[in-house]
């Protein structure tokens, strides 16, 4: 096994640095440095961590140019995506800044006590493992309010984005946190394990595929340790025959092609009622070919290439079974290396990998439903539970349906998206646990009753 990671950028294939693997004793010693820090990080007045938000944020907002640079080049994100991901992530510790004293004060409750109340302790040192599709944001979203409960926080990040990675530890450390209190291990599968079941390590988060969560529970549940599981997702869209399709299109194309489908909550099932399903289709298809197509670092394209070559071909894979099982296809389907070309699929039954599974990539499997009734049955039968949406002008019906849908997200026109006030996760397949909001911040607490007679 190569002790190197070498990332790469997906749209040329040029390689834009090497970086050494860590090897067990440095591994070791970044371990006892944030069980270090973190015994006097949980001393610091919470105003104080608080404090440090503002500056975390005006440097993101300095350097945003520079960073979003950074994750195009790394995974292929078109740059103006990048930069609305900077500038989200800017939006997630503001709301932080302002509302963290709040969600972790002391929780007074009447007992028959002199005094009783909840105390949100910090646990220690939290292990993040990390996706590369949104590079800067998914590390964030953990890493804010997990450090500013008091943790401290281990990062393994995708091996494609490690400049992403060691650029948001500086970026810590510019703000002025403590020297440990976030900090990088660039470690293999195996090192990873070992870094779980470590006793300095209190708590792993994972945002990752179905696979890559039921490994880390595994490793986590034997050691006793809580973990947060944001897993994959097959999102349906639900087009009810009275949605207003010329308001809404360019959201629901959204939803499927932004960041070249490699989202988890990316719409990923389009349950079309029957009534309105060909004009949808024609609609749909008019708008794919508006989609500009080209280099991520120009700031005019909106869809370029997948992360790495065998994403592509993974997703090509999927297209090539559903095919044989009968789906058709419309638009796209062809490959270049790590690009996919957008596509479209119809005739699409249960039983197609395209309809049962996730396909991160930008291909839109096109369902018809009989009637209200069965899209909302479609969209449930899958093994995922992230999110679903529904785009009808009849609101109150729609409302009557949320409690059918199981997922951790129900969006009425609109698609299922993140917002640093909502609290985000899924069921099933998808994982257990919340990011964002008071939830996401009281994740990695010890609620520590306290009573006083």
């Amino acid at each position: 096994m190569s002790n190197k990671i070498i990332t790469r950028n997906p749209f040329s294939g040029e390689v834009l640095k090497e970086y050494a693997l860590f090897n067990d004793e440095e591994i070791k010693s970044i371990l006892h440095t944030s069980d270090n820090v973190f015994n006097e990080w949980k001393k610091k007045p919470l105003k104080n961590r608080v404090k440090l938000l503002n500056k975390l944020a005006d440097i993101l907002h300095d350097q945003k140019v520079k960073y979003a640079n950074l994750i195009s080049q790394e995974m292929g994100k078109p740059y103006k995506e990048s930069i609305s991901e900077i500038e989200k992530c800017i939006s997630l510790i503001e709301f932080y800044e302002k509302n963290a004293e709040m969600f972790l004060a002391d929780e007074l409750i009447k007992t028959d006590a002199r005094e009783s109340f909840i105390s949100y302790d910090p646990l220690g040192c939290i292990l993040a493992i990390m996706p590369w599709n949104y590079p800067f944001w998914q590390v964030m979203r953990f890493a804010v309010p997990t450090i500013t409960a008091g943790n401290t926080v281990l990062l393994k990040h995708a091996n494609n984005v490690t400049g992403c990675a060691l650029v948001i530890q500086d970026l810590f450390k510019e703000a002025g946190y403590p020297k440990g209190c976030f900090q990088n291990v660039l470690a293999t599968h195996e090192q990873v394990e070992e870094i779980i079941t470590n006793d300095l390590v209190k708590a792993v988060s994972l945002t990752g595929s179905e696979k890559a969560g039921r490994a880390i529970a595994k490793v986590a549940g034997n050691s006793l340790k809580k973990t947060v599981l944001e897993l994959g997702g097959n999102n349906a869209c639900i087009i009810w025959n009275d949605a207003d399709l010329d308001k809404y299109l360019q959201v629901i194309v959204k939803a499927r092609f932004q960041n070249a489908g490699q989202s988890c909550i990316a719409a990923k099932r389009f349950i079309v009622e029957d009534e309105i399903y060909d004009l949808f289709l024609e609609k749909f298809k008019k708008a794919l070919k508006n989609i500009k197509i080209g280099d991520p670092l120009h700031s005019e394209t909106e869809l370029a290439t997948l992360a790495r070559i065998d994403l592509a071909e993974g997703v090509e894979h999927q297209v090539t079974e559903s095919i044989k099982k009968g789906a058709r296809v419309v638009v796209g389907n062809k490959r270049d290396k790590a690009f996919f070309e957008p596509t479209i699929l119809t005739d699409v039954t249960p039983g197609m990998p395209v309809f049962d599974e996730e396909v991160f990539g930008p291909v839109a499997a096109i369902i018809r439903a009989k009637d209200k009734e069965h899209s909302i049955q479609l969209a449930s039968e899958s093994n995922y539970g992230l999110g679903t949406m529904l785009f009808t002008e009849n609101i109150d019906k729609a409302k009557k349906e949320i409690t059918k849908i199981e997922d951790g997200a129900f969006f009425i026109n609109e698609m299922v998206k993140s917002d640093p006030r909502l609290p985000f996760g899924g069921t099933k397949a998808s994982g257990y646990g919340r990011e964002l909001s008071k939830e996401g911040i009281l994740e990695f607490v010890n609620k520590k009753t306290v009573y006083i007679k």
